[in-house]
């Protein structure tokens, strides 16, 4: 329950600003509760008094079995003049529902945005029961604040069992915020999910450096709350026949709740550049590729393949290549179609990070290195060496094609 000290209120109001649903109001300069309280804590964090606080208890079994449903937030990013679903978020819903399904409850989205929300049809052909969509101006562009603030009030009124971010840089900041503020327990960055015989979501996770993987519970609290990493969870065809509801949440915001403002974005690629998360083919760099000039090949074979270069961290350590091209643990996670590590040793921290790769092929000179553990395909020797021969015989075969082609057209 919320618990006023009316001691230390003071009636400047500021906590009657902060609630997204007007459920605290001041009057004779004393702050009093609305039966339309949601328990998200704005007003709690708010308070310069701190005159504000949340009582909890521990929740028992019973009330536990109270919380259900699968949700997931739906991150949403611009492109062009309008919002549209991360990739992620596809690949949340294919798991989502398999979770679901187990436990026979509805697979919700959560959805915050401004006017420019499209593609709400979208995440129901790809799983969802329902969509909840939060409408408002101060939600157009992701703030820690404002989202944070909205989606603790959902979580609140509509008690899920089950909560799922991408752990992409946004997920990674609100999913935190969102269970300090509630109590609740959260897994990031989660390879693996599961229901076991109890009904309770299994969170599979690297742990140690990625050395063991962790299965962890969250039996106390609810919603149980993970973060997953992209390209993790592979989705198939959405199918259009599926029926679904879309809700509106009403929410009230004010700019003085939210502490900080988008004054500037800067573009650390071009936008017209696939990034690593989504590229089909990629062709990623190590130490054995001995020196940054020679990631010149890497490049050159990446583009006769129709693919993009990444690298490990440690040539990014080296300066050799962007964060944003890193593949690993403390990088991205990548599944693409055909992976090639040209002088990559495959430590697990790196593996973590590719091994949902449909096809990979591992260029390595030690016969012993554990990249070749989980390739497909593996090339023993000196990839400074090998790679002049792989691209000359690529072009060969290009060559050939177009040939092969345009005599056929002719």
């Amino acid at each position: 329950m919320l618990k006023i000290d009316i001691e230390k209120c003071t009636g400047c109001k500021i906590c009657e600003k902060m609630c997204p649903f007007g459920a605290i109001v001041v009057v004779d300069n004393l702050a009093q509760m609305q039966d339309n309280c949601t328990l998200c804590g704005a007003c709690v964090n708010s308070c310069p008094e701190m005159a504000l606080s949340i009582e909890r208890r521990r929740v028992s079994e019973k009330e536990l079995r109270l919380f259900s449903g699968i949700f997931i937030w739906g991150e949403y990013e611009e492109k062009g003049e309008g919002l549209v679903p991360k990739k992620v978020v596809k690949e949340l819903l294919s798991q989502g529902r398999k979770l679901a399904d187990k436990l026979d409850q509805d697979l919700t989205v959560v959805v915050l945005g401004d006017g420019r929300l499209t593609g709400l049809e979208t995440l129901i052909a790809n799983g969802a029961d329902r969509v909840i969509m939060c409408k408002h101006k101060l939600l157009g562009r992701y703030t820690a604040d404002s989202f944070t603030h909205v989606i603790s009030a959902i979580i609140s009124k509509e008690k899920p069992s089950i909560f799922l971010f991408g752990a992409t840089p946004n997920g990674r900041e609100l999913a935190p915020r969102i269970a300090a503020r509630l109590h609740l327990g959260l897994t990031a960055d989660c390879t693996g999910l599961d229901i076991n015989e109890k009904g309770q979501m299994i969170q599979t996770r690297p742990a140690f450096g990625g050395n063991i993987m962790a299965s962890i519970i969250s039996p106390c609290t609810r919603p149980q709350m993970a973060t997953v990493r992209p390209n993790v969870f592979s989705f198939g065809e959405p199918d259009y026949s599926r029926k679904g509801e879309i809700q509106d949440f009403d929410i009230v915001l004010s700019p003085a709740s939210i502490r900080t403002k988008v004054v500037a974005i800067k573009r650390l690629r071009d936008e017209r550049e696939v990034s690593i998360e989504d590229a089909e083919i990629i062709v990623s760099a190590g130490m054995g590729c001995q020196k940054k000039e020679n990631l010149k090949l890497i490049q050159e074979l990446a583009e006769e393949l129709g693919g993009v270069m990444a690298g490990s961290r440690a040539i990014v350590e080296l300066d050799w290549i962007p964060h944003t091209r890193q593949v690993g643990q403390s990088g991205l996670t990548v599944g693409p179609q055909i992976y090639i590590a040209v002088g990559i040793s495959g430590a697990i921290q790196h593996l973590v990070g590719m091994s949902s790769s449909k096809t990979i092929i591992a260029i390595n000179k030690d016969p012993d290195a554990p990249i070749f553990k989980v390739a497909d395909l593996g090339i023993v020797g000196d990839a400074m060496e090998i790679l002049p021969i792989l691209i000359r015989k690529l072009k060969k075969k290009i060559l050939q094609s177009r040939h092969y082609f345009l005599s056929k057209s002719g």
